[in-house]
């Protein structure tokens, strides 16, 4: 149920509203810039948005809504959840006795309110509404979620009883047991599924819980950022650290040794892994939580970020049975999700997979995944050897640490393995001293490695971005970090510039703030340098030459740095310049 572009034509025309010559000109922009006809004659000016809806509502005969400047009822707002109303456009705005009206973008997804309906006795009546009206509704679940939140500081935080501090440096029963009683307080549970919930919502990849001496801040990790999230009065310190300690079964009495753990959160709405860091710290000890979304399916390569010649090699490289797959990078830039994207395109039925990883992020069907436990002394390189004699095809080792597991992984794919691995090095040529540094042959280095792939990750522009033109200073400031020459070809190669174009010429792109996204930015996306190892690379290894030279040669031959393919991104308006240089900068 969707109004085609010949209907839509007929009534513009039929009402007066856009002239015919206006339309098959904007019908042939549509078709040329892949685009829906409705955002061209919007784009263009030629109708509203809201004029549009309405007409594209009569002519479905459904009724048109204005949603842009109206407060939803927070108990109404919370029948259709946030995720499933982000996801999907679709939000309810009206309840009258058993009807609940219900404002969507596409009328024609009838999936989602067949879903809406299962989970409401209510009878759904569908409404049509703008994209800012939708903007609009999404907004007013953040402020219903923080002001649930700051409701329950305010009743709660008086009600947190306080836990006395023994004189003795060891914990005795009764420590432990106030402790335990203290976990259990609703308040406390209160305060800490509310801050677990507000973190989901907010996309937070990480949770920071730390004791100042006169409070308890909470940070939010979100798009790989550190945002002040709240504050909360010390009273709470003790029973958040000790509700967390009890839900990762951790040691109540334990204050002095860092602690590691885990444990799981499920709803109807989402489900997730959480793993939990304890550390001592001089006011008390500090929780960072790291939330893993068990029900997130992995993305494909292109998802990702990789594009072109580069996707080209890497797909190449999955094809074959043997040999060594390197993905590079510091922390937090993404280097798993890339090799769980790798798997999942190589999780076939005839293909037996297993893996070694610490720890296991998501769980994949079909793929033997085991976990280190140094405590009983399963490493990187026993499980290694272990994983060998289990007949796989395909073996993934979560990170090349030290000579051993370097040693045996080199050895698998010598054996006919194909083996997929991380390393911590800040650029695909430095892959080759790494592994030489850690007892590695250089022939073999260079008879195993099939492709490196170094990686970063950026945080993309929101929908709101602001065109601008780089100016000679910006130019010459930019000749720091980069070749401008040498990108400015790459961007006619991409056809993004035209022969005779100048960097000047280029238009790029700022984040633009909004009520909806105050920075600007929204999501993450990977950039790439992707080095296959061809023969003049492998003569370069043998002959142990610097990283410099390898990617000097890797350049002659094709291969685009990390900084290329972030400066083609920001072209297209997917990032900023100064997005770029902060993450390579790091």
């Amino acid at each position: 149920m969707r109004v085609e572009n010949q209907q839509l034509k007929a009534f513009l025309i039929d009402s007066g509203l856009v002239s015919k010559d206006k339309l098959d000109q904007s019908e042939k922009e549509a078709i040329k810039t892949n685009q829906t006809l409705d955002d061209v004659l919007v784009a263009g000016g030629y109708i509203s948005r809201e004029d549009l809806v309405k007409l594209e509502a009569y002519i479905l005969g459904i009724p048109f809504v204005n949603l842009e400047k109206e407060k939803i009822d927070s108990n109404v707002l919370k029948i259709i959840p946030e995720p499933i109303a982000k996801s999907n456009n679709i939000v309810a705005f009206r309840k009258r006795g058993n009807d609940l009206e219900v404002a969507m973008l596409y009328p024609e997804d009838l999936r989602t309110i067949e879903f809406i309906k299962k989970t409401t006795p209510l009878r759904i009546l569908p409404r049509l509404t703008t994209p800012e009206g939708i903007k609009n509704v999404l907004r007013q679940y953040q402020e219903t979620l923080e002001a649930e939140f700051g409701d329950i500081i305010k009743k709660e935080a008086g009600g947190i009883k306080t836990i006395q501090e023994k004189d003795s440096e060891s914990a005795d029963i009764g420590e432990k047991e106030s402790l335990k009683k203290a976990a259990e307080e609703l308040p406390i549970i209160k305060i800490v599924d509310t801050l677990l919930k507000h973190a989901i919502l907010q996309r937070a990849s990480d949770i920071h819980i730390e004791p100042l001496e006169k409070e308890v801040t909470v940070r939010y990790r979100i798009d790989g950022i550190l945002r002040l999230a709240m504050t909360l009065p010390t009273i709470a310190a003790s029973g958040i650290v000790a509700r967390i300690k009890v839900l990762s079964n951790l040691k109540l009495d334990e204050h002095r040794l860092p602690q590691d753990g885990r444990f799981k959160i499920e709803t109807d709405e989402y489900k997730y892994s959480v793993r939990v860091s304890i550390l001592p710290v001089f006011d008390g000890e500090k929780i960072v939580m790291r939330l893993l979304s068990e029900s997130t399916k992995a993305y494909t390569l292109e998802g990702l970020g990789l594009t072109g010649r580069a996707l080209e090699i890497i797909e190449d490289n999955l094809r074959k049975p043997v040999g060594m797959i390197l993905i590079t990078g510091p922390t937090g830039s993404g280097k798993t999700t890339t090799l769980y994207s790798m798997l999942e395109i190589l999780n076939t039925p005839n293909i037996n997979i297993s893996t070694i990883e610490d720890p296991i992020e998501y769980r994949m069907p079909r793929i033997n995944q085991t976990q280190v436990n140094a405590k009983i002394g399963l490493t990187f390189a026993s499980g290694l050897r272990a994983l060998v004699r289990q007949d796989p095809d395909i073996i993934m080792v979560g990170e090349i640490r030290d000579e051993e597991t370097a040693s045996l992984a080199i050895n698998a794919a010598l054996t006919g393995h194909l083996v997929l691995s991380t390393l911590h090095t800040t650029e695909a040529a430095g892959t080759i001293p790494r592994l030489i540094d850690m007892g590695a042959e250089p022939f073999l280095i260079s008879s195993t490695a099939n492709v490196i792939l170094a990686q970063r990750l950026i945080r993309k522009l929101h929908q709101e971005k602001e065109k601008y033109n780089l100016k000679e200073a910006e130019i010459k400031n930019l000749n720091k970090y980069c070749d401008t020459k040498r990108i400015l070809t790459l961007l006619k190669e991409e056809k993004i510039a035209q022969s005779k174009d100048n960097l000047k010429d280029i238009v790029f792109y700022r984040p633009k703030a909004s009520e909806n996204c105050p920075d600007g930015y929204h999501g993450r996306l990977g950039i790439y340098e992707v080095l296959p190892v061809t023969e003049t690379i492998k003569e370069l290894i043998v002959r142990k030459t610097t990283s410099d030279q390898i990617t000097a040669q890797a350049k002659k031959e094709g291969m685009r740095t990390m900084v290329e393919d972030g400066f083609i991104k920001a072209a297209k308006g997917m990032t900023s310049i100064e997005e770029i240089l902060r993450v390579i900068n790091e």
